[in-house]
């Protein structure tokens, strides 16, 4: 349902034989390959079209809707195309004259049909429109010449492009089906048993216990940082370095309440948080995530052997650093950010190697505030697992900042959760941020959304007005009684203010109850901005359905654009999208391939603003460019599930399935153009 395959239209009268029946062929081909490939998308950038006709509005406009009207019969998905000329160029009410000479070129009807269109579009208005047609001068035109079938012109009519009879056809191939080539530990066949039994329960907030010992500064210094020229007091993730003995006492208490899943004390373990206290080193975070993974590790292998029917597994925790990638820190340059997404990999590939080695079962991608951050920490999962030859479950935990149901960066937890599919986590959910009761609609929508086991651990209540958290066990443990009598749930603990006392209340009330099952979701293209857009064709009416992928955001297909990115007025260039979202556009194209700009260094900039601005940014993007360095830059730029517009066999088959998998790490749905070595698919 993520790949969309272009069969490339060409400019239609172009007087070359090879382009003969063009338009016919492009039909011919999304029928059939519809056929071959049921699931896959087709798409056209129909501007292609009426090359030859720019300036002529009416010509170049009844071109456009003439044959989306026809193609999408055929079964055609998405075009780039101007939203609010298409919404407004109705097919049934363009001038019929005009419309004739328009069909007689795209469909080779008449040998003269090009030099009869010319000679018809020189009669009128270039700035009338198809459906209330203008003539210069008053006159009618020539008339339309009467159709004529000569023998140097493979002639096609509408009514014949019907593909041929299914007997005739080519059988549907059998599809191999895809096979991680990289292991699956035991640990997945064993929490998918444990999730379909019971509901399982992960710990509570390690913060929280770790206040009640009233630790000093030179608690957290010990030995190894005795003369660290940094205040550490506060930075709990060294606690265990140099207070072990206070995280082993932590973790055993929430196993001994009965957690099955115990976090490492490692939420602020990367380089980037790190650095708040000039502990940003290679060598120190390391040993921060390998030493607090082997101390968790232990406390579950104590609890495992005293009950082996009741396993307990250590989960390392993936907090989502201190900065942002979606949001700048600066109101005055809405482009800017504290940091790169390649930093932001680095930083979770150095963390999670750590955690691995130090012998974590799982992976807790938590408190996710911009999803941007998480697909980092994703794309470097992935990139880890792929180097070690082997992965471990991830659980994936976003975080709602109030009762609009976003996170801080914007998005709603269903465009949270379309962002996040491709990475296959074992289990989605939302922690902190919210009390259990206000939690409620937002785990109940994940729980719709999503086709993996689904988790979430509120804070004790909401905070008082010093910021601490008042709920107690029992209590809270009631509001939470709602997530597995609505049969939500998979997971419970807890989220900030929990103790070891709320994790014993939750484990008894969940104890009661069945888990959630697991259910599959309709097969559809599932793209986000900060808003989800989920397609679902209407076959009997594709026309309707249709995706309207915004074009003015193209250098190519807006020289009002282009001249705005050349002269660095972005911020015009922004109000073109913005205005294309009003006028009705799906999906906005953005697209820099010219010889006048910086590829790479103007998408940053421009996607980085068009996330800036939430009129914008609430409907997908798609990121096109015939470089793949500038998609893969812009794909860097959003939180949003993009499409890639696109890949080719251009380069040959290794090129393609390197690409292919880099996108599939991004997370956006994929546009494959019909090009091999040997060019362009006739």
């Amino acid at each position: 349902q993520d790949i969309i395959f272009d069969p490339n239209i060409l400019t239609i009268g172009t007087g070359m034989e090879e382009h003969n029946n063009y338009g016919v062929d492009f039909i011919n081909a999304t029928r059939e390959i519809k056929r071959l490939c049921p699931g896959s998308k087709i798409s056209g950038g129909v501007s292609n079209l009426a090359f030859s006709f720019r300036g002529n509005e009416p010509v170049r406009r009844a071109f456009h809707s003439a044959f989306l009207y026809h193609a999408c019969k055929a079964g055609m998905d998405m075009g780039i195309v101007n939203a609010a000329q298409v919404e407004e160029d109705v097919y049934e009410k363009i001038d019929k004259e005009l419309l004739k000479y328009v069909e007689d070129v795209m469909f080779n009807r008449s040998p003269d049909a090009t030099e009869n269109m010319l000679n018809f579009a020189a009669t009128l208005d270039p700035k009338s429109k198809p459906c209330a047609l203008k003539r210069k001068d008053g006159s009618g035109g020539p008339a339309a010449p009467a159709f004529v079938a000569t023998p140097r012109q493979n002639v096609c009519t509408v009514d014949k492009i019907a593909p041929k009879p299914a007997s005739e056809l080519m059988p549907v191939p059998k599809y191999k089906k895809w096979v991680d080539p990289v292991e699956s530990s035991p640990a997945f066949d064993l929490i998918n048993k444990i999730m379909k039994e019971r509901i399982m329960v992960i710990d509570g907030a390690m913060g929280t216990a770790v206040q009640k010992y009233k630790l000093q500064e030179e608690d957290f210094r010990g030995e190894r940082y005795k003369n660290h020229t940094h205040d550490l007091k506060g930075n709990n993730d060294i606690l265990v370095i140099t207070r072990p003995d206070v995280v082993e006492e932590i973790h055993s208490k929430y196993l001994a309440a009965g957690a099955d899943i115990i976090e490492t004390n490692t939420f602020n373990a990367t380089m980037i948080s790190q650095a708040d206290y000039e502990l940003d080193k290679k060598e120190e975070v390391y040993l921060i995530n390998k030493t607090a993974a082997e101390l968790a590790k232990k406390c579950c292998v104590a609890f495992t052997e005293k009950n082996p029917d009741k396993p307990r597994f250590a989960a390392g925790a993936v907090g989502p650093t201190n900065k942002t990638l979606s949001v700048s820190p600066s109101v005055e340059n809405p482009a800017f950010r504290g940091c790169t997404y390649d930093e932001i990999v680095e930083a979770y590939m150095e963390q999670v190697e750590a955690l691995v080695e130090g012998g974590v079962d799982m992976l807790l991608v938590e408190t996710i505030f911009d999803t941007l951050n998480a697909k980092a920490a994703m794309f470097a999962i992935d990139l880890f697992f792929e180097k070690w030859g082997k992965k471990i479950p991830v659980f994936v935990s976003g975080t709602i900042v109030d009762n609009s149901g976003r996170t801080l960066s914007g998005q709603t937890n269903e465009a949270f959760w379309n962002s996040m599919s491709h990475s296959k986590p074992i289990a989605i959910g939302l922690n902190c941020a919210l009390g259990a009761k206000d939690m409620v609609p937002y785990i109940e929508n994940l729980s719709k959304a999503a086709d993996c086991w689904v988790f979430c651990y509120p804070n004790a209540g909401l905070p008082n007005a010093m910021g601490g958290y008042d709920q107690k066990g029992p209590e809270m443990a009631e509001d939470c009684r709602v997530f597995p009598e609505m049969n939500l749930i998979n997971a419970i603990g807890g989220g900030c203010g929990t103790t070891d006392e709320h994790i014993g209340c939750l484990a008894e009330m969940v104890s009661k109850f069945k888990p959630r099952e697991k259910h599959g979701v309709k097969d559809l293209m599932r793209l986000s901005g900060l808003e989800p857009f989920n397609y679902d064709q209407d076959e009997k009416n594709c026309r309707k359905t249709f995706i309207n992928l915004g074009e003015r955001c193209n250098v190519a297909g807006s020289s009002i654009f282009k001249k705005a990115i050349v002269d660095g007025n972005y911020e015009k260039a922004l109000a073109i999208a913005l205005k294309q979202v009003e006028n009705g556009a799906h999906v906005i194209d953005v697209n820099m391939d010219d010889g006048l700009i910086d590829g790479e260094s103007a998408m940053i900039r421009f996607v980085n603003l068009m996330v800036s601005e939430p009129d914008v940014s609430k409907v997908p993007f798609m990121i096109d460019s015939s470089k793949f360095h500038v998609v893969e830059a812009g794909l860097k730029c959003s939180q949003g599930k993009c499409i890639m517009n696109s890949i080719s066999l251009k380069g040959g088959q290794e090129e393609f399935l390197k690409h292919a998998r880099t996108v599939k790490r991004h997370g956006a749905a994929v546009v494959v153009m019909a090009f091999d070595e040997e060019g362009q698919a006739a």
